[in-house]
Order: C-alpha cells, then sequence, then structure tokens
C-alpha cells in the first residue's frame, strides 16, 4: 500500500541588497515576489475567511488585542502560483509555501523549486531596485547571525481523532533528536557559549518553551496552532516549527518522511510509552552544541541515552510498523535513510559530508580555517556560512558542490525544473494549480481549502476543497481539459 501523508513546507528565505545594507527588507521582499508574478495578468488575492493563527490545538482561542491584517491590507505582496504553491511577503522575508504533497519525496521535488523560483525572482528584481540596477542575494537559511531568526515549517495533515496531547508526547523526544540527523549547522551561537563555535542547528536556540501557539516569540519544540486548512472534523494539520531549512535533498527528505512515519504510528497506536526527556528545552540546545552526537539526554526515569540512541528507539518501531503495513518505495527508501544515517552518525558523523548539511558545511568551514589559520568567529567564515545557503546555482557553496557531485541529491533536476510551473498530480493542488493557469482572470481569491470565482454573476461562486487527496489529476484532469472558461466548470461541479 502507499503510506500517504499529506504534507508540504513554508520557507521564509534570508534576503539582502548588496551594498545597500539599510534597503527595507519588506520592500525588497515585496520586490522579489512581484517580479516573479508579474505577467500582466489580474492577480488571485489569498481567501483569508478560515483562517485564524489564534486557535490552539489545546480546545481553545488565545485572546487578541486586536484583528491580524491580511497582507494585502498593508500593501505586501502575495501570489498564487500555478504550481500550486503560495508566494508572498512574511513579514520582512519572502516565503515560499510549498503545494500539499501526499509523501515525502513529492515534497522534496517542490521544497527544491521553491529554490529556483526565488532565484528567478531575486535576479529580477535586482533590474527593479529604486535607485538603479542592484543585485538582491536570497539565502536559504534560519537566521542572519545577529540575533534574527527567521522559519521552515513542516505541516502535516492528521487525523482529527487523535488526541492532541498524545502527539505532543510521542514527537517531542523526537524533536529534540531530530537535529543530528537533518541540522543545517549554524556557527556560533544565542547564548554566548565560548565553547560552541559551530553547532548543529541554526533553530534550536531560538526555542524557549515545549509547547506553545506563537512562532516568532518564545517559540515552542512543538507548535499549537490548529488551522487545518482542511475539514475540521476530520482533519488536524501539526505545523512543525522548530527544523531548519535544508539544502539537501536527503535532509529534507528524511525530515519529513521520518516524521510522517511517526504521526502515521501515533495514529495507528503503534507506539509504546515514549521515553520522556527531562527538560526538553535544555535537551535541544545542549544536543545542537554537541558535534560528537553522543552527549546523553536525561530521561525522566533517571535514565541516560543519547540523541542516537532515541533515534533508534524511533527507527526500530518504524521498521517493525513498516513490516505490517506493506509500504511503498519512497517509505522504504526513508527507511534506508534513516538506518544508514544513525549508522554513521554513531561510527564517524564527519563520514556524512555530502549527506547531511551540518557535516558538509562544517566540513568546509574547517577547511577554510586550517588554510588560513582562522578563528571560528572570523568574518570570512560568516561569509562562508552564509553562502553556503545561496539559492544561486553559480554562487551558492551548496549548489557547486551539487553541480561538481560531491553532494547526495534524491530527485532529479529535470523532476524540480517541470514543479516550477507544474502542480503535484495527486493531491487538491492540482485542482489549484490548473485553475489559476487555465481560468486565472476568473480566479477573486484561493486559499489552501477553496477557490473563489468571478463568473460576472451577482455573486463570487465558492468552490470548497475540504480534503486534501480530493481534486488530483486523476479526478479533474478530463473536466478542466474540455471546459474553456470557468463558468462550464463550475457547472459541471455543481452538478
Amino acid at each position: 500500500m502507499t503510506l500517504v501523508r499529506y504534507q508540504g513546507t513554508e520557507t521564509e528565505y534570508g534576503i539582502a541588497v548588496v551594498g545597500r545594507p539599510d534597503f527595507n527588507p519588506v520592500l525588497a521582499s515585496s520586490l522579489v515576489v512581484n517580479a516573479y508574478a508579474a505577467d500582466g495578468h489580474r492577480r488571485a488575492r489569498w481567501d483569508y475567511e478560515e483562517e485564524n493563527p489564534l486557535r490552539d490545538a489545546r480546545g481553545f482561542t488565545q485572546p487578541s488585542a486586536h484583528e491580524p491584517v491580511p497582507e494585502e491590507d498593508v500593501g505586501l505582496a502575495n501570489a498564487i502560483l500555478t504550481n500550486g504553491a503560495r508566494f508572498y511577503v512574511d513579514h520582512a522575508h519572502p516565503e515560499f509555501s510549498s503545494p500539499e504533497v501526499s509523501n515525502p519525496r513529492d515534497a522534496v521535488v517542490w521544497d527544491k523549486a521553491g529554490e529556483r523560483i526565488l532565484e528567478v525572482a531575486a535576479e529580477r528584481a535586482g533590474r527593479m531596485l529604486p535607485g538603479g540596477p542592484g543585485r538582491v542575494v536570497i539565502t536559504k537559511n534560519n537566521t542572519d547571525g545577529k540575533g534574527a531568526a527567521y522559519g521552515m515549517h513542516e505541516n502535516y495533515i492528521v487525523d482529527r481523532a487523535v488526541p492532541f496531547g498524545q502527539i505532543v508526547r510521542q514527537i517531542t523526544p523526537f524533536f529534540v533528536t531530530r537535529q543530528v540527523m537533518v541540522g543545517a549547522g549554524r556557527l556560533g551561537n544565542e547564548h554566548g557559549l565560548p565553547d560552541v563555535p559551530y553547532q548543529l542547528s541554526q533553530r534550536a536556540d531560538f526555542v524557549e518553551v515545549e509547547v506553545g501557539l506563537e512562532t516568532t516569540l518564545k517559540r515552542p519544540i512543538v507548535n499549537t496552532r490548529d488551522e487545518p486548512h482542511a475539514d475540521p472534523e476530520r482533519f488536524r494539520r501539526l505545523h512543525v516549527i522548530v527544523g531548519d531549512a535544508n539544502m539537501s535533498e536527503v535532509c529534507t527528505l528524511l525530515k519529513l518522511g521520518s516524521t510522517g512515519l511517526l504521526l502515521s504510528m501515533v495514529e495507528d497506536g503503534f507506539l509504546p510509552d515514549p521515553p520522556a526527556v527531562d527538560a526538553p528545552v535544555s535537551a535541544l540546545h545542549e544536543v545542537s552544541h554537541d558535534l560528537t552526537c553522543s552527549r546523553p539526554v536525561l530521561l525522566r526515569d533517571g535514565r541516560r541515552v543519547t540523541p542516537v540512541e532515541l533515534q533508534w528507539h524511533y527507527l526500530e518501531h518504524a521498521q517493525r510498523y513498516c513490516k505490517e503495513v506493506a509500504v511503498d518505495e519512497v517509505t522504504k527508501d526513508v527507511l534506508a535513510v534513516w538506518e544508514r544515517i544513525l549508522v554513521a552518525l554513531e561510527d564517524d558523523p564527519m563520514s556524512l559530508d555530502g549527506v547531511v548539511d551540518w557535516v558538509t558545511k562544517y566540513r568546509l568551514l574547517r577547511r577554510y580555517v586550517e588554510r588560513d589559520d582562522l578563528s571560528w568567529d572570523h568574518d570570512k567564515l560568516k561569509l562562508v556560512d552564509l553562502q553556503y545557503h545561496d539559492v544561486r546555482r553559480d554562487k551558492g557553496l551548496y549548489n557547486r558542490l551539487a553541480a561538481s557531485g560531491r553532494v547526495e541529491r534524491v530527485v532529479a533536476e529535470s523532476e524540480v525544473r517541470r514543479a516550477v510551473t507544474e502542480p503535484p498530480e495527486d493531491t487538491r493542488a492540482y485542482f489549484r494549480g490548473r485553475c489559476l493557469a487555465k481560468y486565472r482572470d476568473q480566479v477573486a481569491a484561493a486559499g489552501w481549502d477553496s477557490i473563489i470565482f468571478d463568473v460576472g454573476k451577482e455573486t463570487l461562486q465558492r468552490v470548497p476543497m475540504m480534503d486534501p487527496g480530493r481534486g488530483g489529476r486523476v479526478q479533474v484532469e478530463e473536466l478542466i481539459d474540455r471546459c474553456d472558461s470557468a463558468a462550464p466548470l463550475l457547472e459541471a461541479l455543481q452538478g
């Protein structure tokens, strides 16, 4: 069987205008989004009607002094793309929210397509800068090295029937230790520790609480935002903010694949009581600060286990689980990568150069340290750290390593190029993307769970899409192909 887990990523990209450090980042981000989306067509607005970021998965809605202001009302750029994605300005960053996919391999494809879109958008924006052409640099990372952090969020559709507290108990130890496999690597730390010149994760030091609703202050290990973007009676969306933005395709596959497997085991009641970590937030920081991946984590029952041992706990259960449900090849690949990386971490973490981001970047930085006799806080290393995440294929250090065959890839570049404009074929993103491509001037607005059409009637026509798995190619391709405009499409759907 195919182990379906509807999922997607949201990546806030770092942005800078070369030679103009005081250039407003909100304006720069808007230029980037508008430069990519500018094509002379009417642009559909984003539909906020069903969104409520203050709704908490613990069963209440957080109070707010004022209603959130939609991006359009404050002049921020927002585009819905033909590949089913959303490309917009979030705070002071361009954000690419991928279309919904059904498996972690597709998540890699459309996540990497986001990088290609940002590369093109930045090049176009550079030609449009006020005051004359310049260069806009986009980085897929999580911190500017000056105390500011920005997120890469994962989203997973989960069965609403599963108690949220059960998810929290099982997933907290997993998130505390997952970074040994999928951390993006970072120079320095947020705690002023002289003995931590480099660490596994860019995100870990910015996490302050175990569970909570916030995403920009008091960031939690487990986020409680309850916006399913789907039928709320059937689904919840687990909104994960604790992970890093990865350049490595292997890391992205494993990050989403292993987390999806864990959620499937939780839904099916397959896992025993979890090995509860004594102080999860402190442990998260300590794990990130240990390049050997061998410093023990204290459990509430008094035992001490290494992060790798905790990951073996989850992997061994996942292996047994997958024998019972006879899973597809993508899931088998996730299991194989998970095991291979854990074996390497126990044997020699540095052997994962070209596979795991934090190792690849560390080895790269270390060569500069040894060759030029640099201290680990040298400004040159800070530039190298940043350049590793540069999305330009001819300048970014990760991309140059990829071009030379020195990093392991998961998907073909031809798949990525296609995903820049085409949606996934087995989720509702297909319907959204095809409608944007074919009926653009008749799409008034769209969101994750609906599209609103303007076909000249007295009222706008909303098409709900409450199930992420409905609206794929098999279900709607023939219908869209034969309808030359949105009016007959709506008549057919209503019929």
